[in-house]
Parts: C-alpha cells; sequence; structure tokens
C-alpha cells in the first residue's frame, strides 16, 4: 500500500479519500456527500472511481464488492428481480428502521465508459461479467461486523464448486473464479460485486425516504464539487497554515492531516468489560502493591460485561486503534474546535455520559466484539481505580478563550456556521452547555481528587499545602500506563509514597479549568473553592516536585530510611509544569526548564523534543516508547507554552520567542518530509533520524502539525528586550 485517506473531509459535507494500491496496480477514489434534508438525517452518496497506476498492464482487472447490512431492529432487502445471470443496471434495495424510517439504496451501473473482461472461460455464460453479483445472507446480529470472514467464507464455496465443475487444469481465469453466486433472497447482509476491466467509476447512492427532492449521480456531481470548494474556503478561513507553511507545498499535506483527523470520528456502541471488584489490593497502598494487584487482577469472577454503552469520538487511527481513548481525546479536539466547535463539544458530552456514579470514565473504551478483537486480552478489561490525563479539560479552556473572540463568526460564508458555532456566537447556548454538565465535571474532578491521591503527611514531607499531592494508581514495575506515559522510567523499586509530577501538573490544569468553568455559569463559591485548590498545587509543585540539585522538577519516592527523595529522569515528565502552563513568565524556575529543553544533549532534537534525555541511562531502552521519541502531542504543548510566554514580556521572552520559533519549524518540517517519503503520518518519529516509527497512518494526535502550523510566525518579531 503506498498510502491511503483522505484528502479532503468535513463530517457535515462529505470528502475525498484516496487508496494508492500499488500491489492491485490501481487508485481507488472514493468522493462521498451528505445532502441533507427530510426528518432522518438527509440523505448521502458515494462515487468511487478506479485508475489504474502507471505500471499497471493494459488490460487490469479489478474486482469491487459493496456490501450493506441491517443490524438490529429493521429491514432491508434487494428489490430487484432475482436473476441467475446477475443483476443488469442498478442494484436496489430497500429498508427501513426506526432511527432511518425508510430508505432505499441503490448501487448504479456507471457511466459507459466502464469496460468489463470479455468471455474467456466457459463458466461466464453462467456467470457474466458485465453484470453486478448480488449475494444476499442472513447474519446473526452479533457476527454482522465479521463481513469480510462471512464474505471469504461465502466465496470459498463458489470457488470449491467451480474447481469441482471444471478441473484444475480448465480452472476459470482468477476473476472470474473469485466471485460471489448469484443468489438474491431474504436477509440482513448484501453483497454486490462489480468486476471491471481497466478504469472504472460508479455510485453508490442512499435516499431517504423522508428527503424532499430525489438524488441522482447528477445531483452527487454537483455536490462534489460544492463540498470541496467549501473545505478550501472554510480551511483557509480557520486552519490555514502561517509563514513559514503558507508555501502551496504543504496545502495538500495540511488538508489530509486534518482531513484524515476528522475521517476518525466514528459512533461506538457495545459492551465493555469492568473489573468492579474493588479489591483491597487496588488500593495499593503496601509496600510491593504491584505483585498484589496482579495477582488480584487474575482472579476468576471479578470481570463483568457492562453495557451497552455508546461513545462519538475521534481515535487514534482508523486501521490500529479503531477505539476512543480517553487522553487522546482531548488532544484530537484541540483542532477540531478550531473548525466545528458544536461538533467538538458533542463528542466531549459523548464521553462524559460515560461516567459512572463515583466520577469515574474508563481510559479505554472497547466496546463490543469487534473493537475487542482489535486488542490484546491482558489489555481488555477496564479498572475504576484508572484514571488517565484528564486533556477533556483543554477543549473546556479553548471554548472559554473563544466566547470573547466570536463576533466575525456571524460575517462567515460558511452556510453551516450558524451551526458549527452556535456555542460561540451566543454565549448563553456555551453558558446553559457547562452549566448542563457541571455536574458531571465535578464528579469527575473529585474522584480523581479521592483516587489518585498522593501521601505527604505519612512521610513528614514539607509543602504549603498537606493535600495536593498526587499518584497515578495502576503502575508496574515497567510501565504506569494510566499516565498516557507507559514505560517513561518511574522511581525504583514502586512505592505507594510516590509522587507523580506529571500528574499533580494534570490536577494543576483540570483545577485551573475547573475555576473557570465555575466561574463563567456563576458558581462563584465553587470558583473561589477551586482558586484553592489550584493556588495550593502549585506551590506545592514546588514544594514537592523541584530538585535544587538537578534544576528540574522530578517524581519523589520514599527511600530505605523512609525518607523522600527525588527521583530525577529529565523527560516529559520534568517539564510537565511548564507544559500545563502552571509556569508564569517570571517564574524563578523557567530559566532552568528552557535550558533542559534546548539543550541538544539533553531534550532538544532536529526534530521536536525528545521524550526522554539523551544524557539519561534509560535513553533509548527497552520498549523505547517513551524513552527518546519525539511525540506530537507534548510537542505541541510545548509550542503553546513557548508561545504563550513570548507573549508576556519579561526576562525570558526573547528566548521563548527563539526557542517557539525553532521548534515549530522542526516539528512541521519533519512531520512533513516524512509524510512526502512514506505517504503516512505516524505515531512517533526517532529523535535521532526523524524517521516516522512503531504506528502508521496515525492521524490522531499527529495532525496537531496542523494546529502548529496555523500558528504566528515569530521569526521576524523585532524589539524583543530581554528584561532583568
Amino acid at each position: 500500500m503506498a498510502g491511503y485517506g483522505w484528502d479532503e473531509y468535513d463530517v457535515r459535507t462529505g470528502g475525498r479519500q484516496t487508496i494508492h494500491d500499488a500491489g492491485n496496480m490501481i487508485d481507488i477514489t472514493t468522493e462521498f456527500v451528505k445532502i441533507p434534508g427530510g426528518q432522518h438525517g438527509g440523505s448521502w452518496g458515494v462515487r468511487i472511481r478506479g485508475t489504474p497506476r502507471d505500471n499497471a498492464p493494459e488490460h487490469l482487472v479489478t474486482s469491487m464488492i459493496f456490501y450493506a447490512a441491517m443490524e438490529g431492529f429493521g429491514n432491508l432487502q434487494v428489490s430487484n428481480e432475482e436473476d441467475e445471470l446477475g443483476i443488469e443496471g442498478t442494484v436496489k434495495m430497500e429498508g427501513s428502521s426506526n432511527e432511518l424510517g425508510g430508505f432505499t439504496l441503490e448501487v448504479t451501473e456507471g457511466p459507459e465508459s466502464n469496460v468489463h473482461p470479455p468471455p474467456r472461460h466457459k463458466s461466464y455464460d453462467s456467470k457474466p461479467l458485465d453484470r453486478s453479483i448480488v449475494s444476499s445472507l442472513q447474519v446473526e446480529d452479533a457476527n454482522i461486523w465479521q463481513a469480510k470472514a462471512l464474505l471469504f467464507q461465502h466465496m470459498k464455496t463458489e470457488i470449491d464448486e467451480m474447481i469441482s465443475l471444471y478441473g484444475q487444469e480448465n480452472a476459470p481465469p482468477p476473476w472470474q473464479i473469485f466471485t460471489i453466486a448469484n443468489n438474491i433472497r431474504e436477509g440482513n447482509m448484501h453483497f454486490v460485486q462489480k468486476v471491471f476491466d481497466g478504469a472504472f467509476e460508479f455510485d453508490v447512492m442512499f435516499f431517504s425516504g423522508s428527503a424532499p427532492e430525489p438524488m441522482d449521480s447528477n445531483s452527487i456531481s454537483k455536490a462534489i464539487k460544492t463540498a470541496t470548494k467549501a473545505f478550501s474556503d472554510r480551511f483557509s478561513k480557520v486552519l490555514a497554515p502561517k509563514a513559514p507553511f503558507n508555501k502551496s507545498k504543504y496545502q495538500v499535506f495540511a488538508h489530509s492531516m486534518f482531513s484524515n483527523l476528522l475521517g476518525g470520528i466514528g459512533y461506538f456502541y457495545g459492551d465493555a468489560l469492568v473489573d468492579r471488584s474493588y479489591a483491597p489490593e487496588y488500593e495499593e497502598e503496601n509496600e510491593g502493591f504491584w505483585e498484589e494487584t496482579a495477582e488480584a487482577r487474575q482472579r476468576q469472577g471479578a470481570v463483568k460485561v457492562e453495557g451497552p454503552a455508546e461513545l462519538y469520538t475521534s481515535i487514534p487511527s482508523r486501521p490500529f486503534f479503531p477505539r476512543g481513548f480517553l487522553w487522546d481525546e482531548g488532544f484530537h479536539l484541540v483542532p477540531i474546535a478550531d473548525w466545528d466547535m458544536d461538533l467538538t463539544l458533542d463528542i466531549v458530552k459523548s464521553w462524559f455520559s460515560l461516567m459512572d456514579e463515583d466520577g469515574w470514565i474508563g481510559r479505554e473504551q472497547i466496546l463490543g466484539h469487534e473493537a475487542r478483537s482489535k486488542v490484546p486480552q491482558e489489555f481488555q478489561v477496564q479498572y475504576p481505580h484508572y484514571a488517565n490525563p484528564p486533556t477533556l479539560f483543554l477543549i473546556f479552556e479553548a471554548l472559554i478563550d473563544k466566547l470573547g473572540n466570536a463576533g466575525s463568526l456571524k460575517d462567515s460564508a460558511d452556510p453551516l456556521e450558524s451551526i458549527r458555532s452556535a456555542h460561540l456566537q451566543n454565549p448563553e447556548n456555551a453558558r446553559k452547555y457547562l452549566r448542563d454538565l457541571y455536574p458531571l465535571l465535578k464528579r469527575h474532578y473529585f474522584w480523581f481528587r479521592k483516587t489518585q491521591w498522593g501521601d505527604i503527611k505519612s512521610y513528614d514531607r514539607e509543602a504549603f499545602s498537606t493535600r495536593e499531592a498526587y499518584r497515578w494508581r495502576g503502575r508496574s514495575t515497567t510501565h504506569v500506563l494510566t499516565s498516557g506515559l507507559d514505560d517513561y522510567p518511574r522511581p525504583q523499586p514502586p512505592h505507594p509514597g510516590e509522587l507523580h509530577t506529571d500528574l499533580i501538573s494534570w490536577m494543576g490544569m483540570m483545577t485551573r479549568s475547573m475555576r473557570r468553568i465555575a466561574d463563567t455559569i456563576g458558581e462563584m463559591d465553587d470558583a473561589k473553592e477551586f482558586q484553592g485548590y489550584e493556588t495550593a498545587i502549585i506551590r506545592n509543585i514546588d514544594d514537592l516536585h523541584w530538585s535544587k540539585k538537578e534544576q528540574t522538577y522530578c517524581d519523589a519516592t520514599i527511600d530505605d530510611y523512609e525518607e523522600s527523595v527525588h527521583v530525577c529522569h529529565k523527560g516529559y515528565v520534568s517539564i510537565f509544569p511548564f507544559l500545563t502552563g502552571l509556569l508564569p513568565a517570571d517564574s524563578p524556575r523557567l530559566g532552568a526548564i528552557l535550558d533542559l529543553i534546548s539543550d541538544p544533549e539533553e531534550l532538544w532534537s532536529p526534530y521536536g523534543i525528545r521524550s526522554l534525555s539523551k544524557s539519561s541511562p534509560n535513553y533509548q531502552t527497552g520498549e523505547d516508547y517513551w524513552r527518546s521519541p519525539v511525540w506530537m502531542n507534548i510537542n505541541y504543548l510545548a509550542v503553546k507554552a513557548l508561545f504563550d510566554i513570548s507573549q508576556s514580556s519579561g526576562s525570558h521572552q526573547k528566548r521563548a520567542t527563539k526557542l517557539y520559533t525553532s521548534l515549530r519549524t522542526n516539528l512541521v518540517e519533519n512531520v512533513f518530509k516524512e509524510w512526502e517519503r512514506t505517504k503516512f503520518a505516524w505515531e512517533q518519529y526517532n529523535a535521532e533520524t526523524g524517521e516516522g516509527q512503531r504506528t502508521q497512518h496515525f492521524t490522531g494526535w499527529t495532525s496537531l502539525v496542523v494546529k502548529i502550523m496555523a500558528m504566528p510566525d515569530l521569526s521576524n518579531v523585532k524589539n524583543i528586550k530581554e528584561e532583568l
């Protein structure tokens, strides 16, 4: 595969997706458009086109299979009369469901330019390939997601019959033998197969029975042109790359990266596996707790099936991580919020609807058998004492920031702007949204404080507050998966007296967000309470985590003498108070943090900020997941923090401006270079070579590069004075 994904896409109008199938020597383009109208979501259409690649033979044969299925209550049937030779012309299906009402689905024959393989074998007489082959199956609801396996199973039966009939020596050509049966009957899954010689095109059209106007291929053509122009116009308005990335070569890249982020939004439904045994070992209070918790997780009967539940989410990678990840989501929504705040808030609300009565939200939403089929068994179960970085609160801050800057939206030429920006154009809508969600936000916040607390008093630690300290639950000797930083080095061995720099920083950001939300909706007593927590957290970050010796922030643990000590693994954890916006421009710690970030022997690389210092003995060791590579989500936080410092006069303004400019350039140029080289976005980037690695087509938070491109160019800022 030489690349695949959306070239342009908007969830409200549609877009264009291309599959560069080098192995089969063809490029497949799908152009999807939505046509609103009626009471059931409107109609939609897809144009599928195939273009042989330059190295393809003159007569390249391609087989395309489309399927449609109805899960749950409802019906879907092929309305064409059965013909043992196949269907001439358009294949038509009719169906209905409570959600969709009545509808029609059509698979067209396509233009006259389509060519089909000529007869080359006697088998063509009973199955001519200039017709559509249609086969119906009745499938249990639990198995509908296994369409590919069901197709291959069905096709194997046809292949075996052909081989039995004609023999191995006189077998039909591959494009004739690898076909489904002509078998139209009642069922809930229907396959339509078309076989082409050379380039081809056909449409799939869904007509809502309540839509006011009919749809045909001409209306799809018009809708495609309209959607393409609308996407380009909107992108240039809200996410246009700023210098030096405003050159034409970056446009296709930026469109693709953002479109694949939007194209990863989906709806998921199903049950989940949860361990609600509340085993005492899960309190993780004893030394050696990681061994006790491992034993508790193996007990029979602890895991129960819960649900079903539903989630509307933007996923990290369609082919590799097709499910919701809590801490990923906040990063995904940062650029989406610029594009469509209404959509963003729907996704946020969907996540909070998953909350249990205690305030817990599972960090991975593995809903249903299909989702679990993509996850190793040991990672399928969710635990109600496991947290995850509360990145959704970044979006609440973005919403509040945008409320004061929405005036220009009313003048937008986008006919959908009033929907996309309904909460911004009318601030009362935003306040109502926050007010409605506020009880859940408070419940979630105080769940964090209750379950992820860190111990100050037992070890006589000196700090401004005796309560503001935090520790991730769910760690082992090698991983803290709940932190999101997985294998990042932590104190060894694990200890119940540990305190984690990244978690208290996340709590500081979350508390700041809660304060701002409370203030926005007029909950002034709560705002005052959160202000107190926020002040105490910021003070305790310095008191508990700043190492004078190492001149950076460090995790803390308890040594053999029952004393609190710092364990400093310089890297992302060391700069988390800076990343989360808790270090003001006049902080006495800021200079040392900028030293660490900018040192090539520590965190700085030509491709972005390393996850772990190059000087660390743990650098590039073990799994090397968060032990050297450059990650876009953390680098985005760094770029944003540097920009914020650059906008505040002070002794570090000039330096922050230079670092911002260099880091922004390094990140964008490297991700662009690797995208051009491989045609993929990647999960992470090698800190020594810049090469993309791990998961390819990782179009989740790596798409933050688009947000970084749209940030201001400060390379020509003059007359910034260093203040002493």
